[in-house]
């Protein structure tokens, strides 16, 4: 990680070089540093989508999860998505094909979740106990109002929606309710990679949806259920409205270097999220555990992964920030794990 050290401030920006500039008169210090943290919040709001954003990024002193206090910029995002269609997610008839219908990610690899999907499923899994349709009308049973979304999107489904397609739409989701995020402004490597704190998930892309950490397949498949993605790698549950568990193209995206793939966001250790592929079509050989690397110019960062893998990045190679969903309060905001308030319970997706 001593290279990361080393780079991290390329990536950092202007926040870092405030920082570390010298001056003999405090008080202009003060008033330039001050200037580069405007400079670079400034810098930040044009990456996001301001549709999405209820107020302008600000810079806020926080504590990570490793307890390094330090200063995180806050991005706070409403839970609806408006820069491109959500949906569909679930067939209505087994005769439906792939545009009545979403996606499904396993065994590494993306599925039309269409009809004939649905219908094969026992086939597909090797369990009888598959049955999602009607076998005489070809009726998929669905969830479909806000009651059923959820009793079913959870990990203990309610027994009258297993063997259902679960599908959550996004206007069940609070349209007044809003996540802010904490994302360090100098990132702070770890000796050791870290796992992600399935709460505040990955990280943020840059139309303020956020990246969820990998959806709990194995729990959803135990219940005979199936919680499709759209074609975009997302889907809703009330709790956070609607949510990415992959990365398919559809987000804003951010050119940076030329022939190297673009930047899609944030993860919640403060480094920058590209995309998988550069304008060439080619994955970087070098990614780390994490699915990071170093690149001369922008430093260390991720690339996502492919969708099947249902794992946007592997890890965390710094100290991360976090997700709040209520009002920031007070002077310091805390990440550390063991000073956060539990989160509340996980639904299903």
């Amino acid at each position: 990680m001593k290279a990361i050290t080393q780079l991290m401030f390329i990536f950092t920006g202007s926040l870092a070089v405030a920082a570390c500039s010298p001056h003999s008169d405090n008080e202009h210090h003060a008033t330039e540093h001050e200037k580069e943290h405007q400079v670079q919040l400034a810098n930040i709001a044009e990456l996001f989508n301001k549709s999405s954003t209820k107020v302008a990024p600000e810079l806020v002193s926080c504590t990570l999860s490793g307890g390094t206090k330090t200063e995180c910029f806050s991005v706070t995002v409403t839970s609806l998505q408006t820069e491109h269609k959500t949906g569909p997610w679930c067939p209505r008839n087994i005769s439906d094909g792939p545009e009545k219908s979403g996606i499904w990610l396993d065994k590494g690899k993306v599925y039309d979740a269409d009809g004939q999907f649905i219908e094969n499923l026992a086939e597909f899994y090797k369990d009888n106990e598959w049955e999602l349709f009607n076998p005489e009308t070809g009726e998929i049973k669905v969830t479909d109002s806000k009651e059923a979304c959820m009793a079913a999107a959870r990990p203990d489904v309610a027994e009258e929606y297993q063997n259902y397609c679960v599908e959550c739409q996004p206007s069940y989701a609070d349209e007044n309710q809003q996540i802010t995020y904490l994302i360090p402004a100098h990132p702070v490597p770890l000796d050791k990679a870290q796992r992600m704190n399935p709460h505040s998930g990955i990280g943020i892309a840059f139309n303020g949806v956020k990246f969820d950490a990998p959806a709990p397949v194995e729990a959803i498949l135990g219940a005979h259920t199936l919680a499709p993605f759209d074609d975009c790698g997302g889907h809703v549950n009330t709790h956070v409205g609607y949510h990415y568990h992959a990365v398919t193209g559809c987000t804003k995206e951010v050119e940076t270097l030329v022939d190297h793939a673009p930047a899609i966001g944030y993860a919640m250790d403060g480094f920058m999220i590209y995309s998988r592929l550069n304008a060439k079509l080619i994955e970087p050989s070098d990614l780390d555990s994490c699915r990071g690397h170093i690149t001369d110019g922008i430093g260390y960062h991720y690339h996502a992964n492919d969708a099947g893998k249902n794992q946007i990045i592997g890890c965390f190679q710094a100290e991360q920030g976090c997700a709040v969903e209520s009002a920031i309060e007070g002077d310091n905001q805390s990440c550390e794990a063991s000073g956060r308030r539990p989160p509340p319970p996980r639904r299903q997706d």
